[in-house]
């Protein structure tokens, strides 16, 4: 499996942009499709925001998100990245990223990704 670790995240107005990192280690990385999730609040479940194909050639997006987020991934570093531009408050949430090796269509639910990050909070304040 491989282990991960999400960086980035921080306390932005609305408007603004954060760049979120996730070092992978311990496996083949370009094995994997990776996704981003969120979680807005404890307790609730964690909620789809982007993935990415394995050669990063195809991306799909939740609603919330679509052409405000963009997902990208640098095999040769073992990094996927996601760049939150216009931020809401309603962004507000612990973001994770995910790997899953099953073959496409990209996958949107959580229970579909084996391996995880620990998260980072981002907090978008009015």
């Amino acid at each position: 499996q491989v282990q991960l670790v999400e960086s980035g995240g921080g306390l932005v107005q609305a408007g603004g942009s954060l760049r979120l990192s996730c070092a992978a280690s311990g496996g083949i990385f370009s094995w994997y499709n990776m996704g981003w999730f969120r979680r807005q609040a404890p307790g609730k479940e964690r909620e789809f925001v982007a993935a990415i194909t394995r050669s990063g050639g195809s991306t799909d997006y939740s609603p919330p998100v679509k052409g405000r987020f963009t997902i990208s991934r640098d095999n040769a570093k073992n990094t996927v990245s996601l760049q939150m531009n216009s931020l809401k408050p309603e962004d507000t949430a612990v973001y994770y990223c995910a790997a899953n090796s099953y073959t496409l269509p990209l996958r949107v639910r959580p229970s579909e990704y084996g391996s995880w990050g620990q998260g980072t909070q981002v907090t978008v304040s009015s």
